[in-house]
C-alpha cells in the first residue's frame, strides 16, 4: 500500500475552476493507475476519473466535458482539474491507487490505497 494525500479542495463558485492534487510520500506513483472518486453525504462513493501508468485517461461520461485528469511524474502528483463545477459536484474527493498500471474499471474494490479526501463545496 501507499500513503496518498489530497489537497486543493475548498469553496468555489459554480462556473469557476478548482484543481485538486494527489501526492504520495515515499513511493512513486508513476507505475500505477491513480483514480479520483467522490462521495457526498449519505451517498455512495462514485468514480470520477483515472489515469494509467502510460498517461491514458478515463473520465466519467457526465463529467468529461468539465473535468480532466493528468499527472506530473516529476512531482509525483496526479491532478484533477475541475472546470465549470456545479453545486451537485459538492463532495469529498478522494484519490486512490490501483497497483496495476492499466485501467481495470470504475469499481472502488480495484483500488487498494486511499487518501483521506479533500472537501469540495460548490456554491450556486
Amino acid at each position: 500500500q501507499v500513503q496518498l494525500v489530497e489537497s486543493g479542495g475548498g469553496l468555489v463558485q459554480a462556473g469557476g475552476s478548482l484543481r485538486l492534487s494527489c501526492t504520495a510520500s515515499g513511493r512513486t506513483l508513476s507505475s500505477y493507475t491513480i483514480a479520483w472518486f467522490r462521495q457526498a453525504p449519505g451517498k455512495e462513493r462514485l468514480f470520477v476519473a483515472a489515469i494509467n501508468s502510460k498517461g491514458g485517461t478515463v473520465v466519467e461520461d457526465s463529467m468529461k466535458d468539465r473535468f480532466t485528469i493528468s499527472r506530473d511524474n516529476a512531482k509525483n502528483t496526479v491532478f484533477l482539474q475541475m472546470n465549470r463545477p456545479k453545486p451537485e459536484d459538492t463532495a469529498v474527493y478522494l484519490c486512490a491507487r490501483d497497483p496495476r498500471g492499466y485501467f481495470r474499471g470504475k469499481y472502488a474494490t480495484y483500488y487498494d490505497s486511499w487518501g483521506q479526501g479533500t472537501q469540495v463545496t460548490v456554491s450556486s
